[in-house]
């Protein structure tokens, strides 16, 4: 190297070397006024007080265009990207002007839009659950460049999914790795290894660390790096950046680093650690200062970064401090999205329209999304192009729309609700299946730490676009695990809709509107009623709505009315049900000519309570139908509110109907029919109400 080119370097060096002083200075002050003050900062928080060196060497090789999920204690990398201290002290004390999620969220766990930084969409506390969303990042951004929806200055943008060791035991984790390495995403894993997870020691934790586990994921490029000394860190963390830049695929980073600090505010290292002398060994910021001694910058310089460093935090805390708190009446600010879709429109029943069964409705909405957005995706187990779904609910769509947009998942439940927030971060449209209700299980944490909670906790900057499709109900001998009902569990969740049609026209109409709906939408779909091959559900097909037809979620539709005499004269009662329900109540009602109105809820969140209200009024007495166990259920709740709202109208007390409280559905057909409401069922206890 000629002496031109190995000043340019050494001058890069100097430069780089002052930069990183000066931040991990910031990082190193902050961790101890935070400390000093923790009367101040009650809220628990972490700090990256010994991996200040690895997350600013990566932080310095990001690009607006990326995607980065820090962990909650990445501090030092959100300083690298150009945040401010007093911006990250706002969400630690809970400020109004918190820029991430206006004093609603913990420390370090940042949502950003920003034009000149990486963007960082909304996760939950980092341990392990970020995985499958990030990852859910790097799959849309590898759609939009294969499918040219992206822009041409992003083709190498890349996400980096940032962790630490000991989450990596997590199950959801190796779900984001393998979807990573069997799609060769775009994505860095980058972990940072402390041998610590809270208490609990590596050893105790972990038969192998995260490098070593990684190398069970076939095409899952992977490097060691020890974090404690940055010019290191920056030079490999470096090349494995530019490596997932030129070649598009993912790339696992295991950077061991001390923890220097207490596990959090709230757990002090002096209860359980032992090894903080050894930690001390490999501090970073004194091998930086070694550093930049040996690269020409003078200890008085270094020592004037320091000071400086600490009277420029002190005087940020001070500002925080005093910053203005939350109003109180922003705590019900961006609990959702709003959506345009407030009316119903289109034609429900064309004059030229032929009737068509609910799978069908379901199949044709879901093709007209896909011709006519190139931003929806279809994705789940088996709804490729194989099968199309177990209930033909997807069939063709794959062969129509190509094996890009519908895809087989693997067994992964968790990353078919993860994934989701991820893929609409980056402006895509995922409609998913689960495949029956009774598998939602494993999804349910993404649903709740993900999901729910991402336009909330991001201060409105982010929405989850999202349809989750989920087959439910009982009929046929379906046995215990295909035959589940599970919306009271599912209910409790603020921050999703939930719809459940019971025919053809609700079916297209629904799907169509949770499409456009800028939140997550649950859609329960009864297979009972799919083909209306069930005695009884004949009703269910419906002539096929026109291709514009939407149905605003939230709002219930009367399905039976009774007649004004029988009313005027106290001989009438509403059934307030949905799904199936809609059609025990409906044969039942033959036997009670004109003295039974039928309200189909269609949507149990938001529920339509004005529409269940008037109805109760008007008749006085009331039963709530569904195929749920009792015990604890929605119908219970709707009853305790029509109690609460209706009192002085009720001619009786409201009556529950539904399911024996049984822990699973038997797999014989009697012992099935026996658990469940039916016709004859409902007629009873229309009768005794009709009688009170």
């Amino acid at each position: 190297m000629n002496r031109s080119l190995q000043a340019n370097k050494s001058k890069k060096n100097t430069v780089l070397f002052k930069r990183a002083l000066i931040d991990m200075f910031k990082a190193r002050a902050m961790a101890t006024i935070y400390d000093e003050n923790r009367q101040i900062t009650s809220y628990v928080h972490s700090t990256s007080k010994g991996h200040e060196a690895v997350q600013l060497a990566m932080a310095y090789h990001l690009k607006p265009i990326d995607w980065v999920a820090p962990y909650y204690r990445d501090e030092s990398l959100l300083l690298g990207i150009g945040m401010q201290p007093y911006q990250l002290m706002l969400q630690l004390l809970a400020k109004k002007d918190d820029p991430f999620s206006g004093g609603r969220t913990y420390y370090s766990h940042p949502s950003l839009l920003d034009e000149d930084k990486p963007k960082m969409a909304h996760q939950s506390s980092a341990t392990g659950m970020q995985a499958i969303p990030t990852t859910g990042i790097a799959q849309g951004i590898q759609y939009k460049k294969n499918n040219n929806l992206a822009d041409k200055d992003s083709l190498d943008s890349l996400v980096v999914c940032s962790i630490g060791d000991g989450s990596m035991t997590e199950g959801e984790v190796s779900e984001a790795l393998q979807m990573a390495v069997l799609h060769q995403l775009p994505i860095i894993y980058f972990v940072q290894d402390n041998d610590w997870g809270i208490s609990a020691s590596g050893e105790e934790m972990r038969a192998m660390d995260a490098y070593e586990f990684g190398s069970g994921f076939k095409g899952l490029k992977r490097i060691r790096i020890n974090g404690s000394y940055f010019d290191e860190a920056y030079n490999e963390i470096g090349k494995a950046v530019k490596w997932v830049r030129k070649n598009q695929k993912p790339l696992l980073i295991h950077a061991k680093v001390p923890l220097l600090g207490h596990h959090t505010s709230g757990v002090r290292s002096e209860w359980y650690r032992d090894d903080l002398e050894e930690h001390q060994k490999d501090d970073p910021l004194q091998f930086l200062i070694d550093l930049a001694l040996k690269n020409g910058i003078s200890k008085q310089e270094i020592t004037t970064f320091e000071k400086e460093a600490n009277l420029f935090i002190a005087d940020e805390f001070d500002k925080a401090v005093n910053a203005e708190n939350p109003t109180l009446s922003s705590v019900t600010d961006y609990v959702a999205a709003s959506t345009e879709i407030t009316e119903e429109t289109g034609e429900r029943s064309p004059s030229n329209g032929e009737k068509i069964i609910m799978v069908d409705a379901a199949l044709h909405a879901v093709d007209e999304i896909l011709e006519d957005h190139p931003e929806a995706l279809l994705y789940g187990q088996d709804v490729g192009i194989r099968l199309g779904g177990v209930f033909r609910e997807a069939a063709t769509l794959a062969q129509k729309h190509g094996t890009h947009r519908v895809f087989n998942t693997p067994i992964q439940e968790a990353y078919i609700i993860g994934s989701t927030s991820g893929m609409s971060a980056v402006g895509l449209k995922p409609i998913v299946e689960v495949q029956f209700a009774d598998y939602i299980w494993p999804g349910v944490n993404q649903l709740v730490t993900e999901l729910s909670k991402t336009h909330y906790l991001s201060n409105g900057k982010f929405n989850v676009q999202s349809v989750i499709r989920i087959p439910t109900g009982a009929y046929g001998g379906g046995g215990p695990y295909h035959s589940g009902t599970v919306e009271s569990s599912i209910l409790p969740i603020k921050g999703i809709k939930i719809v459940y049609p019971s025919n053809a026209a609700d079916m297209k109409g629904l799907l169509k509107a949770a499409f456009y709906d800028p939140n997550p939408v649950i859609m329960f779909e009864h297979k009972g009623i799919y083909w209306s091959k069930v005695p009884g559900t004949e009703g269910a097909k419906s002539i096929e709505p026109a291709r514009d037809y939407v149905i605003p979620l939230g709002k219930a539709r009367i399905h039976m009315e009774a007649d004004e005499e029988r009313i005027k004269y106290g001989e009438s009662l509403t059934i307030i049900t949905y799904g199936m329900g809609v059609w025990w109540a409906s044969n039942a009602a033959k036997q009670f000519p004109g003295q039974i109105e039928i309200l189909d809820l269609r949507s149990l969140s938001p529920c339509d309570d004005e529409a269940i209200f008037n109805s109760v009024k008007k008749h006085g007495k009331a039963i709530v139908l569904t195929e749920e166990t009792l015990n604890n259920s929605f119908a219970q709740a709707i009853a305790g509110k029509v109690q609460e709202e209706c009192f002085q109208f009720l001619d009786a007390p409201v009556k529950c109907v539904g399911s024996l409280n049984l822990p699973a559905v038997p797999l014989n057909v009697d012992l099935e029919k026996e658990m469940l409401p039916n016709e004859n069922k409902v007629a009873e206890h229309i009768q005794n109400l009709l009688n009170y």
